[in-house]
């Protein structure tokens, strides 16, 4: 005979929290999706390791609209291309559900392929506030076989910074002769503000010494310096979830609100051109990242 009596008071509120926890995960899971800092075929791995989980947990309608491009009308289509109930979770799919569900994901949104080669110009980048000058420090710091770039830059230094140090610290005019001069590796405008460039000359000379050299660069940095320089590997540094990245960028208090706005909306167009990259690695661990970038270098 089961036992009907009412939970107590502190069982309900400890199921309570439990559950309101458990919707936040999934919220901040759908939200790692739809910013591109998981793929959907890792959120689905996740929930069939662990059907328990939040991911496990989540239902598969949830999961397909947290997706971009996909609305109310092409979820429902899909559930009835998949033969899946739109209540079931995903960490309860059948075997030939779950194949199906792969097969989808992986031929309208497949996953970036690392590339197997390795090169000595290693190109870090990654969203705003994603930790690349602190991952880059840890390399310098950590692996002092590798030369880390001295970008010029045309902002003015935050507090601590070192002129020649952590950046070189130029005007207009010097950033404009440097560029006449092809002086540059690469250089970029940022934020729609200050320019950013790489001075050529010392990654030469390092790369001719036989050295590894890395660059801790933005997106477009990253393009010019494919194009410039084909067997660079670039290697694109990703936030352990979106909700980490935001508290980031608002936890450095270095930029008001406007600009936090702006730098989070490119960070959402940066996360979307990661395919573009060979490597990739988390920062959930500042020495442990760094440590996965030098470990990439040939």
């Amino acid at each position: 005979m089961s036992d009907s009596r009412p939970l107590p008071d502190v069982d309900r509120a400890a199921a309570s929290r439990r559950a309101v926890a458990a919707r936040r995960e999934r919220a901040a899971l759908k939200r790692d999706v739809a910013m591109r800092v998981i793929t959907p075929q890792e959120l689905l791995r996740r929930a069939l390791a662990d059907p328990s989980s939040p991911a496990g947990a989540m239902r598969v309608p949830e999961f397909l609209t947290a997706i971009p491009a996909i609305g109310a009308g092409k979820r429902d289509r899909i559930l009835t291309e998949l033969g899946i109930s739109p209540v079931k979770r995903l960490g309860g799919l059948g075997v030939r559900q779950r194949h199906d569900l792969f097969r989808f994901l992986d031929r309208r949104w497949p996953e970036p392929i690392p590339r197997s080669g390795r090169s000595r110009l290693l190109v870090l980048a990654g969203p705003t506030a994603v930790g690349k000058g602190t991952v880059s420090a840890a390399v310098k710091r950590n692996h002092p076989e590798i030369l880390l770039s001295t970008s010029a830059t045309t902002r003015p230094p935050r507090p601590g910074e070192v002129d020649g140090e952590h950046y070189y610290f130029v005007d207009d005019a010097a950033f404009d002769s440097l560029i006449a001069d092809g002086a540059l590796l690469e250089h970029a405008t940022v934020h729609n503000k200050y320019r950013y460039g790489t001075p050529r000359r010392p990654i030469e000379e390092a790369l001719s010494e036989g050295r590894t050299v890395l660059l801790e660069i933005d997106l477009q940095g990253a393009r010019q310096v494919r194009e410039a320089e084909p067997t660079a590997s670039l290697v694109f540094l990703l936030p352990p979830s979106w909700d980490e990245l935001v508290d980031r960028l608002v936890g450095r208090g270095t930029e008001d609100d406007e600009e936090r706005s702006r730098r989070l909306r490119t960070a959402k167009r940066e996360l979307a051109a990661q395919n573009e990259f060979d490597h990739f690695v988390v920062n959930d661990d500042v020495d442990a990242a760094a440590a996965r970038v030098a470990a990439l270098a040939r």
